[in-house]
């Protein structure tokens, strides 16, 4: 969505999160897969040659570098991983329970969460209204 905006070394951390975070429940799923990808593209391909696609060892380093980063880096990064979880019809615990562990560590208020979750409910609906339009 916003990926672009952010730093190269932004970029990479944020896809060493995103990789913890649904790495917590085991194996991305074919939808999160799906997403992972596009994010790949998004981030650009000098991002993609340079990533490595292991997890890191450290998550609290990826962590504490985005808890010093501008709260709009860190609302992209929020943004992001909503996503990817909200994308699919099935309900993660852990992956949820590791969304709100970010948000309280990026310090995003409850209202701020909600504005970011409607954006993704909005472009999910926008994304099945389209479906809709064009097999009719």
């Amino acid at each position: 969505m916003l990926l672009s905006l952010l730093t190269r070394k932004e970029k990479l951390k944020f896809l060493d999160l995103v990789m913890h975070m649904v790495a917590v429940d085991g194996e991305p799923t074919e939808i999160e897969q799906r997403l992972l990808n596009i994010m790949l593209a998004e981030v650009g391909d000098s991002i993609i040659k340079e990533y490595t696609f292991t997890l890191s060892e450290n998550l609290e380093e990826t962590v504490n570098y985005f808890r010093e980063a501008s709260q709009s880096v860190k609302n992209i990064v929020y943004l992001s991983l909503l996503k990817v979880t909200m994308m699919d019809d099935f309900y993660n615990t852990t992956e949820h329970i590791f969304l709100e562990e970010m948000r309280l560590e990026f310090s995003i208020s409850d209202f701020k969460k909600k504005q970011l979750m409607r954006l993704v409910y909005n472009e999910r609906d926008l994304r099945e209204r389209a479906k809709r339009v064009v097999s009719n």
